[in-house]
Order: structure tokens, then sequence, then C-alpha cells
């Protein structure tokens, strides 16, 4: 059986922010991928970007904001050529964080967030209070 999957090229931009109060982001996040379910159907891929987006966002809401409520994170998400960019944006002094230093066998309860969105993105940037994840959707 020869089956053939056709690639539809799409381009999409979806903008929005949350206030750094945990209670409403998960359903900031829930929304969003609401959203994502209109121009991405592989539930798979909309797992991946859920997880993507709590990380980020719970983390710029914690560690950056240290949850000012007047203070937000903002969300960027495009979709070009098959390529998913997420931008997540706090308002906090920024982060230096070394891949390298990660030890999965310390047993913190801190610090596996951003490892996990680079395992899930093709690739991550961090750069001071910004973290870019992008992910191939073919």
């Amino acid at each position: 059986m020869n089956t053939r999957m056709e690639v539809v090229k799409m381009n999409y931009i979806y903008k929005s922010a949350v206030c750094s109060d945990l209670e409403y982001i998960r359903s900031f996040i829930d929304r969003t991928i609401k959203t994502l379910n209109c121009v991405i159907s592989n539930k798979e891929v909309l797992f991946d970007i859920k997880v993507i987006l709590n990380e980020l966002i719970v983390n710029g809401a914690l560690h950056g904001n240290e949850c000012m409520k007047d203070k937000s994170v903002n969300l960027t998400i495009t979709l070009y050529d098959n390529k998913l960019t997420i931008e997540v944006e706090d308002e906090g002094k920024g982060i230096s964080y070394d891949f390298e230093e990660y030890n999965p066998f310390d047993f913190k309860s801190w610090g596996r967030g951003l490892v996990l969105v680079k395992g899930l993105s093709d690739e991550f940037i961090v750069e001071n209070n910004r973290a870019i994840s992008i992910k191939k959707l073919c």
C-alpha cells in the first residue's frame, strides 16, 4: 500500500500575555492549546507543545516575575514553513542556565523544566528573560 502524506505549509501567528498569577496560567495554556488545535492536528505534537508552554510560562511567572500579579508573561507562537516557534518572555532580570551542569541524579525539585523543554525542542535558546523553543512539525 502506497500512502502519501501531504504537507500543508501554513503561516500562523498567535500573541497573548498572562499575569503572573499561577491560578490563571492553567486556563491560559488550555485556551492557547485549544486555539492551536485549529492549525495543528497531531495530538502528540500538541501534548509536547502543552508541556513546553507549561514549563516556560510557569518558570517566567515564578522565577522571572516572582509571582508579582502586576507583571506579565508574554507569549508569541509562530508557525512558518512547518516550523513552530514558541517565545516566552517575562519581566524579570533574566536567567543564566548551564545545561551541562544539570545532573538528573541530584533529585532536586527544581531545574528540570528547561532540560525537559530542550529535549522536546529541535532548538532551544535562552536569552536573558526570553526563552525560545523551535519545533519542526515534519
